[in-house]
């Protein structure tokens, strides 16, 4: 993956997103589930769109994967200072905070005894993290109260490493760096 050239242009994420849970509708209806969008229209992003179609891609099958029948997933984005943040939360089994350090590592199963449900070598949300480390982003995931919510933060127009070293994706409070939510 640190080999990959991103080919970068201004990408209309509204619509992309829109793509999106239109080519997995008949994934998420599998289960009886369904994507909500909430985005402005106009919202853009610096970026590789085959690149970030796949992050996005991965992280929708996750959630339609691990989701409850008959639920929800909502996929938010906004901007907010010179950041993008595309969120997407469904309701599913809480993922236990040992387990959910671990999800982005390569090869790593949630639940080995789902692995013929869900498919999949454990190798999505890695490749995912991979391509956001890539654009100078972070995806970060949450869990609790059975919700799970994945966050993932991208620059709005400028690479991170072309801006002086600054990650528009952090915050700083007192003497270190939290990721922004």
């Amino acid at each position: 993956m640190q080999q990959i050239a991103l080919n970068k242009e201004t990408i209309d994420l509204y619509y992309m997103l829109v793509q999106l849970t239109d080519e997995l509708s008949p994934v998420l209806a599998a289960n009886g589930n369904t994507a909500v969008l909430r985005a402005d229209e106009n919202l853009s992003v610096y970026g590789d769109s085959d690149k970030l179609a796949r992050v996005f891609n991965n992280v929708l099958k996750n959630a339609a994967a691990y989701s409850f029948p008959d639920t929800e997933i909502i996929i938010s984005a906004e901007e907010q200072d010179d950041k993008i943040t595309i969120t997407f939360q469904n309701s599913g089994k809480t993922i236990p905070k040992e387990k959910l350090s671990a999800i982005f590592e390569k090869f790593y199963r949630l639940d080995e005894a789902r692995t013929s449900n869900t498919g999949g070598a454990g190798l999505g949300l890695a490749i995912a993290k991979e391509i956001i480390n890539l654009h100078g982003g972070t995806i970060t995931a949450h869990s609790e109260q059975e919700t799970v919510t994945f966050v993932i933060c991208l620059p709005e127009t400028i690479p991170y490493s072309d801006n002086f070293g600054q990650n528009p994706c952090k915050v700083t409070l007192g003497n270190g760096f939290l990721p922004a939510l």
